[in-house]
């Protein structure tokens, strides 16, 4: 059974009497515990690709399947409280609060998910030390390099051990050193039976995936396998 499914989507967007269509009736399906790298050159329509599927923006028109559930019955709050239970975010420039501690950034969304705050503590502890950051607890993002402040926002998005990690362009603003960290990072997380869908234009970490999936002027050109052997999920 399929994680996502997606069929024929179609996104336009409107500027004045101007349309323009970013995606040209996409179908895409994407199994449990794939990680799938998303290329194209800029403007291909990976990164509104990805905000579709990952109940980030309204497509104009198509389906949506989401570990089964529909996508165009669910009510805004829905979408909300499925994006914040059951999926994980990261983004090429980090959306950490400024004046909250990485402890806290990581802390704030699984006390928004009901938890209490000794249990929630424990889970943004154990994330924060499992990207490397058990002694940066009390710095904040300021006091960060950019490489700790991505581990922090992956540290979040695992946290809560989502259906699906999403990550838009994750090495993006890094140096080389601070990529390869964060790239391994997926690879751990991912051999975890994680599943990861990560827009990239890094050839070099778009082959640490299993499937690379090509997009051209809103359209998918290449959908292929690498030649990573994938791992058996149960």
């Amino acid at each position: 059974m399929a994680i996502i499914e997606v069929k024929n989507l179609i996104k336009t967007f409107k500027d004045g009497d101007k349309e323009t269509r970013v995606l040209k009736g996409l179908n895409f399906l994407a199994e449990h515990g794939e990680w799938i790298a998303i290329m194209g050159r800029s403007g291909a329509g990976k990164s509104t690709f990805m905000y579709q599927m990952s109940l980030l923006d309204e497509p104009t028109s198509g389906e949506i399947f989401i570990d089964s559930h529909d996508a165009h019955n669910m009510t805004p709050d829905d979408k909300t409280n499925f994006r914040l239970n059951q999926l994980g975010y990261v983004f090429q420039d980090y959306a950490l609060i400024p004046d909250l501690t990485a402890l806290e950034n990581v802390l704030v969304p699984i006390m928004m998910q009901g938890e209490d705050k000794v249990s929630a503590h424990t889970k943004a502890k154990s994330a924060l030390e499992r990207v490397g950051l058990g002694h940066r607890l009390n710095n904040l993002p300021s006091q960060l390099s950019g490489g700790e402040q991505q581990r922090t926002s992956i540290a979040r998005a695992l946290a809560h051990d989502p259906k699906i990690l999403f990550a838009d362009e994750p090495t993006a603003n890094l140096d080389n050193e601070s990529s390869k960290t964060v790239m391994k990072l997926f690879e751990e997380v991912h051999k975890q039976g994680q599943t990861i869908v990560m827009v990239t234009h890094e050839e070099e970490y778009s082959r640490l995936a299993e499937r690379v999936v090509t997009l051209d002027d809103g359209q998918i050109i290449k959908d292929e396998k690498t030649h990573k052997t994938p791992h058996k999920h149960s």
